[in-house]
């Protein structure tokens, strides 16, 4: 059994984040199911959304936040996070992270500030259009000058360990987490105190998604196997445009692209956003998402555009070199051709509940990051606002861990190793592989970007017989990261089905056709379920 005074599970912004300030306190590991620089953070393209001009206000971006959020938002999460994003954009600048500026004609040099749906203001900080791999490269380097912290590369958690589950009565507390390294087939029993789940979100949930093979919504699964609350997973954000091509599978085409004049368009190359939203291309997500969504259906065209080939090549190569190179080696040159898009699964905007210290309803165990509902996103997050929360909760989530109410916690318990049972190799992946795939097809049929009650009570009874075929097969054979993620895709299916049966209204990102207008002040709260047993 290892001891740790701190256990991060995940290696994206907020885990690396917080491994860094909490570094010269303690022994720190990092879990990271498979490379550490594998993350939803490295696939983040627009960039931070933060106050750094003086054009700009604390006050205009969090309204601009709020308005995005449907009413659902926690305004005081909101300023709270808000407000400490400009000392969080230091903080990564002092790491060596880089964002683009450009030149004044007095000679001098500003950040070069770029503007995405729903913001008021240009307040987006990006490193060209590869902002979250520069983010991951620079954290990922200040980590490993740390001796104190280690990550543990191809570590699956499977299960947290708590005092609730060893069969004490005392007050229920995280002790450690069940870990699989992939490469022995070995589950190791870590012991903590302090345990932070930094996971990501859910976005392998679905058929489609602009997410990284890993977003398979693990912290989610764990934290209420573990018994804390888990809050509004029925809004899940769905990116308007993720590139539609068969070779470009879960390429996200930046918002920013829109920002810098990107128009959406028809095969014929008409504008169709007017008629949807005053903003136009610029519009909230979820608006946005919809519009595509309807134009889709209602022509029955497999996606639509977005055209920006009247901007100049040259501008259009610097500002997005990534989404450039990608897209010419597939035939499209984004400066003489629209690009084709589709909506896709992007951000799970609930989480587990948390306070604005990282906080979750289990003692000593925190969540930060995507996988966290802190109460900033509310019922539809704001563009660019994800990197943003990560790296203030981060910050916050240090100084709660470091509170001696923690600190002092000197009982230990003896933690019992895995016990494997008969538990026989898995000799039937056709299984995994099958159940996997009804899942995300299952998810993105009848849970949506439009939905009916109709279909989500499907969708439920479908999931509730998948559970118990899965549970079987997880007790009946050793532990794979395959099986697990599979575990895990399941339950937070079935929690994303039952959050979206309880809310009977449609707002910001859950919109439902049976009550395709309301938006009803007796749902005017937060979607809260906890698992008790």
């Amino acid at each position: 059994m290892d001891d740790y005074d701190f256990i991060i599970i995940g290696s994206g912004i907020a885990g690396l984040s917080l491994a860094l300030k909490t570094a010269a306190h303690g022994r720190v590991a990092i879990l990271t199911k498979r490379r550490r620089s594998d993350s939803n953070t490295a696939w983040a393209q627009g960039g931070v959304a933060a106050v750094t001009s003086i054009e700009d206000s604390i006050e205009l971006h969090v309204q601009d936040t709020l308005v995005a959020g449907a009413g659902l938002c926690d305004e005081k999460a909101v300023r709270t996070i808000v407000s400490h994003g400009p000392s969080a954009i230091r903080d990564l600048m002092e790491l060596g992270v880089t964002f683009n500026e450009r030149v004044l004609e007095s000679g001098g040099r500003e950040l070069d500030l770029g503007k995405e749906g729903g913001h008021s203001k240009r307040r987006i900080l990006h490193h060209e259009d590869a902002t979250g791999r520069e983010i991951e490269d620079r954290l990922l380097a200040a980590v490993d000058k740390h001796s104190g912290i280690k990550i543990l590369e191809n570590h699956m958690a499977i299960d947290l360990i708590t005092t609730a589950k060893l069969g004490y009565t005392a007050e229920d507390r995280v002790v450690g987490v069940y870990a699989l390294e992939e490469l022995t087939g070995r589950v190791k029993t870590l012991r903590s105190n302090r345990i932070i789940l930094a996971t990501g979100g859910c976005g392998k949930v679905y058929l489609y998604t602009t997410n990284p093979a890993v977003a398979t919504g693990d912290g989610v699964a764990m934290a209420w196997r573990a018994g804390a609350a888990i809050a509004n997973m029925e809004f899940i954000q769905f990116h308007p445009t993720c590139l539609f091509h068969p070779q470009g599978k879960s390429f996200l085409i930046s918002e920013a692209v829109r920002g810098e004049g990107g128009r959406l368009v028809d095969a014929q190359g008409r504008e169709f956003m007017d008629k949807y939203h005053g903003k136009g291309a610029l519009a909230p997500r979820d608006i946005v998402a919809r519009a595509i969504d309807a134009e889709m259906k209602r022509t029955g065209a497999p996606c639509m555009y977005i055209d920006i080939t009247h901007q100049p090549a040259g501008f259009v190569r610097k500002r997005f070199p990534t989404i450039y190179d990608t897209c010419l080696r597939l035939g499209i040159d984004i400066t003489k051709d629209p690009i084709p898009v589709v909506p896709a699964a992007h951000y799970q905007c609930g989480g587990v509940k948390t306070d604005l210290e990282g906080a979750t309803t289990v003692r000593g165990l925190f969540a930060i990051g995507e996988v966290a509902c802190t109460g900033l996103h509310g019922a539809n997050r704001l563009a660019s606002n994800s990197l943003l929360e990560a790296a203030v909760m981060a910050g916050r989530c240090a100084k709660a861990v470091l509170h001696p109410r923690y600190a002092s916690y000197q009982q230990e318990f003896d933690l019992p190793a895995w016990e494997p049972g008969h538990a026989q190799d898995v000799d039937e992946l056709v299984v995994i592989y099958h159940n996997w795939d009804e899942i995300r097809r299952l998810m993105w049929d009848y849970v949506g970007i439009v939905r009916t009650t109709k279909r989500l009570k499907r969708a439920s009874t479908r999931l509730l017989n998948l559970q118990r075929e899965i549970q079987e097969f997880y007790w009946d054979f050793k532990p794979s990261t395959d099986l697990l993620e599979l575990r895990n895709l399941c339950t937070v299916a079935s929690l994303i089905v039952d959050c979206a049966l309880a809310r009977r209204e449609s707002r910001g990102l859950h919109f439902i056709l049976d009550y395709p207008e309301l938006r009803d002040d007796r749902f005017l709260r937060d979607t809260t379920i906890r698992r008790y047993a």
